[in-house]
């Protein structure tokens, strides 16, 4: 079994739209995970039908044992938070790190999980979708984000898929990482402005420090040839291969107004996609 990690620097570069042709393209072949669970948007395209939906808890939160309490103030004095107030704790503002708990001389409070969000297992056009849903304000993502790419290999074993393509988050912090992490091959979209070429070093800096195999596709290629041109002699300098150049075309909106794949309807963008998809199997 393969796993791809399609990830972005920023936000804002496609890759959305691109994991969604690529499903289209390996249609049959693989598990399909969305791992952008703080915003999540592939399902706005692949329209998944939810078939299973499991519980997620993230952070342990405290919770104060108004029969146990002796009302001594230790625990609001000791949180850095202001979560504590007339010895009942605010859902919203603990953090869970546990310090109420450890200077209570009375054992009153006890750390228990909560409900964070959900995961889920669903069918699509394309085949089989595992994808999960952070409650606004939530911590954890990377806990969740384990939890659908966990869920996304045992269910492509369970039906011996060869591959799991995987959307990870924009950005280079925790979910990230934990969707990029063991994957065997990572493409990285972005796009030739400032900001996408200062967002690229950075997620090729994270990529490079895990030792997976990086490629990149550069998407809007050419509305800006000079920061192409410099994006694909960084590329060279760090001996990443550019692997699409996607150029800027109307089918792309289209799709998505359509909750279509831009494969799905052809045109220019299309086409590219269909060559990239073709030298990153090449590639694995």
């Amino acid at each position: 079994m393969k796993q791809i990690a399609i990830v972005s620097g920023k936000g804002g570069t496609g890759k959305t739209s691109i994991v969604a042709s690529l499903a289209a393209l390996a249609c049959g072949r693989a598990v399909y995970a969305d791992c952008d669970v703080d915003a999540p948007d592939l399902h706005l395209i692949l329209q998944p039908k939810v078939m299973e939906r499991r519980e997620f808890f993230g952070i342990k939160r405290a919770f104060i044992d108004s029969e146990k309490c002796t009302q001594c103030g230790s625990c609001q004095d000791a949180c850095r938070f202001g979560a504590i107030a007339d010895f009942q704790v605010s859902p919203a503002l603990c953090e869970g790190c546990g310090v109420c708990k450890l200077v209570c001389p009375a054992e009153a409070v006890e750390m228990r999980e909560c409900l964070a969000g959900y995961a889920y297992l669903s069918e699509t056009r394309f085949g089989p979708m595992v994808h999960a849903e952070l409650f606004p304000g939530e911590e954890a993502s990377g806990k969740l984000v384990a939890m659908v790419r966990e869920m996304a290999r045992d269910l492509a074993a369970s039906r011996a898929l060869d591959m799991v393509l995987i959307d990870g988050s924009p950005g280079i912090g925790c979910p990230v990482i934990a969707s990029l992490t063991g994957v065997d091959q990572a493409l990285v979209v972005t796009e030739p402005t400032l900001s996408g070429e200062h967002d690229l070093e950075r997620i090729l800096d994270v990529a490079s420090h895990f030792g997976i195999n990086t490629v990149v596709c550069i998407n809007k290629y050419d509305l800006n040839p000079a920061a192409s041109r410099r994006i694909e002699a960084l590329c060279q300098e760090r001996a990443v291969m550019v692997v699409g150049r996607l150029p800027f075309h109307s089918s792309v909106v289209e799709a998505i107004v359509l909750g279509k794949a831009v494969v799905e309807i052809g045109g220019p963008v299309a086409q590219a996609i269909s060559e990239m998809w073709g030298a990153l199997e090449k590639q694995l």
